[in-house]
């Protein structure tokens, strides 16, 4: 697995791994402000949703210096703010305000302090949530390797792996645990249009890794499951809602169809802080429609008319009906959705 770090705090600051750049340039950014956060979470320099809850939590850190300091109610004021703030730049992905509010619940115990022993606070706070993400996507790794064989092959979607968490990832984290303990199990990786996290992300990553990955066209995916060369599809989730229908990148919705119609296994994967009780389905979900610029301009290229109207829709909707399970650190959550769901909070 390759050693990355997608997001870096220590005493020289905080740094990105600028994953717009892949796979040219392998290239780590300096986050000096809130703002600069905030743009590199809209522009998808940092992605995937454990990566973006890390970044959010770093930011609140930046958030802590650029504070007034001279009370804690000027300081948790300018601090509020900040927070808002970054809660705007994606709407979809619940790891992004599950990351802010923790720490904005963790600011509020501390009433009374002082803005410096608060900005401590806050920094042992993200270096845990860090930490947990790695353990998480470890133990996600375990219970999805339970499904999986030497030799079988899984299709997966976007980008899952490290370049999306802190370590391992969550639907290929399987893939790498069994990797480091000599199982061999392929991939194909959907490119994943219209920003090819796939290509340009997944099978980097993959392949780096001395992984058997093959890079297919999203159009493919079919013909794929009809040739019976893949035996599941494991893809990841930015928010999962109490019924189990689940949010993910576009084009998601599509492939768990086909699935269906193969009779191929279909696995949701992620941690439980992707998981959203407070939305009884998916049609609760917001839905982040981006510019038309990433359509209209394919990586730099103009391909198609520049007033051509645009529908760009960052994730899709798979309704809970479509899916074998959902897989998180806790366990691998099965139907019916509604009342298992419930129960693994209840744990």
């Amino acid at each position: 697995m390759m050693e990355l770090q997608t997001v870096r705090y220590g005493e020289d600051g905080l740094f990105i791994l600028d994953t717009t750049k892949l796979p040219r340039n392998l290239e780590y950014i300096k986050m000096e402000t809130v703002e600069e956060c905030f743009d590199a979470i809209r522009t998808l320099k940092v992605r995937g949703a454990p990566a973006i809850g890390v970044a959010a939590a770093y930011a609140l850190v930046l958030a802590a210096e650029e504070a007034r300091q001279t009370s804690y109610e000027e300081f948790y004021e300018d601090f509020k703010r900040a927070k808002d703030y970054l809660a705007k730049s994606r709407p979809t992905a619940v790891n992004l305000f599950w990351a802010l509010d923790r720490i904005d619940r963790m600011v509020q115990k501390h009433r009374g302090e002082s803005p410096h022993r608060l900005r401590t606070a806050i920094i042992d706070e993200a270096d845990r949530i860090k930490q947990e993400d790695v353990e998480m996507c470890r133990k996600i790794g375990e219970h999805g390797l339970t499904l999986l064989s030497d030799g079988m092959a899984i299709l997966t979607h976007c980008n899952t792996g490290v370049l999306a968490a802190s370590r391992y990832g969550t639907a290929i984290a399987p893939v790498y645990l069994a990797k480091e303990r000599g199982t061999n199990i392929k991939v194909f990786a959907d490119e994943t249009r219209p920003l090819l996290q796939g290509a340009r992300l997944t099978s980097y990553e993959l392949f780096h890794s001395g992984v058997d990955v093959t890079l297919i066209c999203d159009n493919m995916a079919a013909m794929v499951m009809k040739n019976k060369w893949v035996q599941a599809v494991f893809i990841g989730c930015d928010r999962i809602a109490a019924n189990g229908d689940v949010a993910n990148k576009i084009g998601t919705y599509g492939l768990a169809v086909l699935a269906k119609h193969h009779g191929i296994p279909f696995y949701s994967v992620g941690p439980t802080s992707t998981i959203d009780m407070e939305i009884a389905t998916g049609d609760e979900i917001p839905i982040e429609e981006r510019g038309a610029e990433e359509i209209i301009y394919g990586l730099g290229y103009q391909i198609a008319p520049e007033d051509v109207k645009v529908y760009n829709p960052a994730f899709d909707v798979t309704p809970n009906e479509l899916i074998t399970g959902i897989i998180t650190e806790k366990g691998i959550v099965r139907p019916p959705f509604r009342e298992n769901l419930a129960k693994l909070f209840a744990e």
